[in-house]
């Protein structure tokens, strides 16, 4: 089990990658610094999740735990404009997914390097580089398998040179790794490659105010925004998705009051941030959920993969709790929130026992009985 998500932000240089990790994460002095030796530099965001505010807001806990995305920011890739220094960056390698800024605002004093603006071409040309820089790893790693089976013939060699050989093969046609449909073991063994092209893509739109102010639902937003920016096609690929932001506008809300802040995403007829969305979009390109614990002392949230066990879940919060694992009490948070009580949820016959094989959805709430 993983309990921090990780996350890497790339882009070209002038995109507004920098300025959005430095807003979701309040990283400013430290990503400045950091960045002036070349470094990469990281940062913590929270999961905003109205459903952990009403849960804390019924408990009145003395802590409120949300989940958490760990962003991580090199400013020298996005100045250089390739993914070959991304390679041996650990923290780029480690990451679960990769969020890629596009510029798609116009703004005559920030001159694009390539002279014009086309984030569809910008989101090819990087992927182009993710695709090249895997293809040197998975080169590198063919050869010094040879030469192992050389020494001898092993079983599990042999199936890695095949998965290695099946990957070279998809980066030569110009294909990112995330489209494959490796299962199981296979699986496994292409993300201990740790490619880059083989990561979950979250593609950020760094629109201009006009474009953000169209008005619309979000997802239409996005659409739009999309499709403006001929990025329809690219976005139809595995393992891709999209969210729209204006790098400009999440300026001025960052120096708000809160309540200013909400009247102004009001007018703009938007129910949250578009870095909130951002992070939140990072969470559910990962494929991951949330379950919750609740109490006086404590409301938090608790970051799973989709279609993990109660048993497995337990061990995110201990793995004492995971050994000792004896039954997990259940309710949801819609039945809690209806009945307004656990009390109210236990008369209705609402609060389930689960065994360690339940599968824990997204928004339970969950008490673990374990044996010390």
């Amino acid at each position: 089990m993983q309990g921090l998500l990780r996350a890497a932000l790339i882009g070209f240089a002038s995109s507004g990658k920098t300025t959005l990790f430095q807003l979701m994460t309040s990283a400013r002095e430290t990503a400045r610094a950091a960045h002036g030796k070349g470094e990469a530099v990281i940062g913590i965001s929270k999961v905003p999740d109205a459903r952990l505010d009403r849960l804390t807001a019924m408990y009145n806990p003395k802590k409120r735990v949300p989940a958490t995305v760990e962003f991580t920011d090199l400013a020298a890739a996005g100045a250089s404009g390739g993914a070959q220094g991304l390679v041996d960056v650990a923290a780029y390698k480690n990451a679960d997914a990769l969020v890629h800024v596009l510029r798609a605002f116009h703004d005559p004093a920030i001159p694009h390097a390539s002279g014009s603006i086309d984030p569809a071409r910008d989101a090819q040309a990087m992927e182009d580089e993710l695709i090249l820089a895997d293809l040197g790893v998975a080169e590198r790693r063919l050869e010094r398998l040879e030469r192992d089976l050389k020494k001898g013939r092993s079983p599990e060699l042999e199936r890695e040179r095949d998965v290695v050989t099946i990957c070279k093969a998809a980066l030569e046609e110009g294909r990112p790794l995330r489209s494959l449909e490796l299962k199981g073991e296979d699986l496994k063994r292409l993300r201990g490659f740790q490619f880059l092209s083989a990561k979950p893509l979250l593609i950020v739109i760094n629109l201009d105010e006009t474009q953000l102010s169209a008005g619309g639902e979000a997802a239409t937003r996005i659409d739009r925004a999309s499709e403006a920016a001929g990025l329809t096609s690219f976005l139809s690929r595995a393992g891709t998705a999209a969210v729209a932001v204006c790098a400009k506008i999440e300026l001025e809300i960052a120096q708000l009051e809160a309540a200013d802040a909400s009247a102004f995403l009001a007018d703009l007829g938007l129910k949250e941030s578009g870095l909130d969305r951002v992070i939140r979009a990072s969470y559910d390109l990962l494929g991951y959920i949330s379950f919750f614990t609740v109490g006086e002392d404590e409301c938090r949230a608790w970051s799973i993969p989709r279609h993990t066990t109660a048993q497995l879940a337990a061990s995110e919060i201990h793995s004492d709790i995971a050994r000792g694992f004896i039954r997990a009490e259940v309710v949801s948070y819609d039945h809690l929130m209806a009945r307004g009580a656990m009390a109210a949820c236990r008369d209705h016959g609402e609060v389930r026992l689960e065994g360690k094989e339940y599968v824990v959805q997204d928004g339970d709430i969950i008490n673990f009985r374990f044996a010390t």
